[in-house]
């Protein structure tokens, strides 16, 4: 993570290779021979997670789960009994990028996938991630498991997924990790505008392409449920809270009580990582107690807007 004139600059050089049907990078798709570590405090792992269980992949790829409060080299597996992984059998996922790529010079981020009989990372490109636990590993989706990339809405979904990763995903990080008051307030205008404009649209439309959900309702799904409780007062992002947005929090509380996506909540380890490990922004690591989440399982009478959340097929088990 780079500033420059006080701007956050995301670093987005991941490790490319892709896990393929064809193997072309080397790593075919194979049941049971990968491992997907994720964070709940992370919204780019929650992403991967949400997708993995929309899908129906759990007997194909595990999940390790690393836990919020990495330290400055790594996030690390401190949920689990003596700290270690109990599939990969290491402390830190920073192991696993080093018998990948000795002295691996860039952060150790999740979402990654590990290769398990070499224990050494795959890649932890987060976008691509996504994009082939949907295309690649369609022989082991579950029955009734959702297309998240349709083909008649495939330029669609790139177009809004773009504009809501630049001024929203990372637009709160952007507002927060700003340097400068200039950076910051721009950041923080463009975020709101956003919004605003995510509030015009989902006004009248249940998703936000087409009438079923996508993987762009995922990918701004998970920044929408970690705002209130941390980018609203952590990031500075304050002009209001979304819970004072009609739309956007009507949008919130369908898709939270949607299988697949508030069972993959844990706003304790949320808040633990923001508020405890930033501690740039926040040096006495002190957690607010709030806010108040009960309201996310309170009606959000959307279904009036029509949609078909699974399209043809059906919700994940609970």
């Amino acid at each position: 993570m780079a500033k420059t004139e006080g701007k956050f600059d995301r670093d987005m050089n991941y490790i490319p290779d892709r896990i393929t049907v064809d193997g072309s990078d080397g790593w075919p798709v194979e049941a049971g021979r990968y491992r997907l570590v994720v964070a709940h405090a992370c919204p780019w792992a929650n992403r991967s997670l949400i997708t993995h269980r929309l899908l129906g992949l759990e007997s194909a790829i595990s999940v390790g789960l690393a836990g919020p409060l990495h330290d400055a080299s790594s996030w690390n597996f401190h949920l689990d009994p003596d700290g270690l992984d109990p599939v990969m059998g290491i402390h830190k996922l920073q192991e696993a990028f080093f018998n990948r790529i000795p002295d691996y010079p860039r952060g150790i981020t999740v979402p990654a996938i590990v290769d398990l009989p070499t224990t050494s990372v795959v890649t932890n490109d987060f976008p691509s991630i996504e994009e082939d636990l949907s295309k690649e590993w369609s022989a082991f989706h579950r029955e009734g498991a959702p297309d998240l990339w349709p083909d008649e809405h495939r330029a669609e979904i790139d177009e809004v997924s773009d504009l809501i990763f630049h001024d929203v995903n990372n637009g709160v990080y952007k507002s927060g990790f700003a340097s400068s008051q200039s950076a910051h307030e721009e950041a923080y205008d463009a975020l709101f505008a956003r919004l605003d404009w995510l509030e015009d649209r989902l006004t009248n439309q249940r998703f936000l392409v087409g009438d079923t959900i996508t993987q762009v309702d995922i990918r701004l799904w998970t920044t929408l449920i970690r705002f209130d409780a941390v980018y609203h007062n952590h990031f500075k992002c304050n002009r209001n809270k979304l819970s004072e947005m009609p739309a956007l929090y009507g949008y919130l509380r369908d898709l939270y009580q949607t299988p697949g996506f508030g069972d993959t909540i844990d706003f304790d380890n949320i808040k633990a990582h923001y508020y405890e490990v930033h501690t740039g922004i926040n040096p006495t690591g002190v957690t607010p107690k709030g806010p108040d989440t009960s309201g996310l399982n309170t009606p959000h009478g959307r279904e009036a807007l029509g949609g078909r959340p699974f399209g043809n097929g059906t919700p994940p088990k609970v």
